[in-house]
């Protein structure tokens, strides 16, 4: 587990979008544990939040070694899907990506894959 706040590997848009009270900017707020792990699910996240979260957590994913995650976007209309890919498509630590396989959320997530080195 990660934790957001002075002095750590800092995931700021994704503490602010789950609690949208607390300020990117204000150095009082107290650290708050966000768990890295290989599947991140961007269900609870706006989609104007998606594709800093989606940055910041293929940042951190990396730094803490792991090579493949996915991104739990959803089926829906698509509007997460294009945003998590657009972010994707341009992310230097990103190798490649594709749907993932049905047993994994098929076309509702993306398993990506991380450079080495």
């Amino acid at each position: 587990m990660q934790t957001v706040g002075r002095g750590s590997l800092e995931l700021p848009a994704l503490a602010a979008a789950r609690d949208e009270r607390r300020s990117l900017l204000s150095e009082d707020d107290a650290p708050v544990p966000i768990p890295i792990e290989d599947a991140l699910d961007l269900h609870t996240f706006a989609p104007a939040d998606v594709a800093s979260v989606v940055t910041e957590y293929l940042d951190a994913a990396a730094a803490r070694g792991l090579r493949e995650v996915r991104l739990i976007h959803g089926r829906g209309t698509g509007t997460q899907r294009q945003i998590v890919r657009s972010v994707l498509s341009r992310h230097p630590r990103v190798a490649d990506f594709a749907d993932a396989p049905p047993e994994r959320g098929g076309w509702g997530s993306t398993v990506v894959r991380l450079k080495t080195g």
